[in-house]
């Protein structure tokens, strides 16, 4: 499998950057399973670069958890931990509880209108059956609402604590293409801040979130060889 990497993408990033975002993208959508052993030579092979931005490369993910090295075995995707995605869980579900109450009193028509439109593409992607846009558009989704209430650097420390969390969530997209009860609930939660329902509001955005604990136990069970 080869992975072209320009010199630049189209935002200017060096080729560092880029060669982390295509690896990250990989493991991330589990093109790069858990558990799977990775070489500095497979990844020049995979992105006709050099060395040193791989290895720079390398050395972020490690700082993010996503590899792993074993001294005299060599270099492994990391297992998903369940115990980081049940505390980014927590941390999330908290904090959008919240956060959605304050919605319902804070978020501007354009906006309750842009949670729609992504709702209405999310539709699309049930069609085309598409699980990685699907799940781009569910974190625009909870983005929306979070940043729309003035908690840009919320959204932010989520994202960082939400990787294992997020290999979670992508694998049962993956693995189930029944996405229709997510629809329901995002419509429900668009709903309620329209309405500005906000106990109805904070109802339903706790079980959408609460959801990954029963899912993430059905995941282990079907693919064992990718959890810790």
């Amino acid at each position: 499998m080869k992975l072209p990497v320009s010199s630049r993408d189209n935002k200017g990033l060096l080729i560092r950057d880029h060669v982390y975002n295509t690896l990250k993208n990989n493991i991330m959508e589990l093109k790069l399973e858990p558990g799977r052993l990775i070489s500095e030579k497979e990844v020049i092979e995979m992105l006709q670069v050099s060395k040193t931005p791989i290895r720079e490369a390398l050395v972020l993910l490690a700082q993010e958890d996503l590899i792993e090295t074993v001294p005299q075995k060599g270099t492994y995707i990391s297992l998903i931990d369940l115990s980081l995605v049940e505390e980014a869980r927590f941390v999330r579900e908290t904090m959008e509880r919240e956060i959605v109450r304050r919605a319902c009193q804070d978020l501007k028509t354009e906006q309750i209108m842009q949670l729609q439109h992504l709702h209405s593409l999310q539709q699309l992607c049930v069609e085309e059956k598409n699980y990685e846009r699907f799940f781009e558009l569910d974190e625009e989704f909870h983005r929306t609402i979070i940043v729309g209430c003035g908690k840009p650097h919320t959204w932010s420390m989520l994202e960082q604590m939400n990787v294992h969390y997020n290999r979670v969530r992508i694998l049962r997209l993956a693995d189930d293409e029944d996405w229709r009860l997510i629809l329901e609930q995002h419509q429900a939660i668009i709903q309620a801040i329209r309405e500005k329902d906000p106990d109805r509001a904070e109802k339903v955005m706790g079980e959408h979130l609460s959801r990954v604990r029963y899912e993430k136990e059905e995941l282990k069970i079907k693919y064992p060889t990718y959890f810790k």
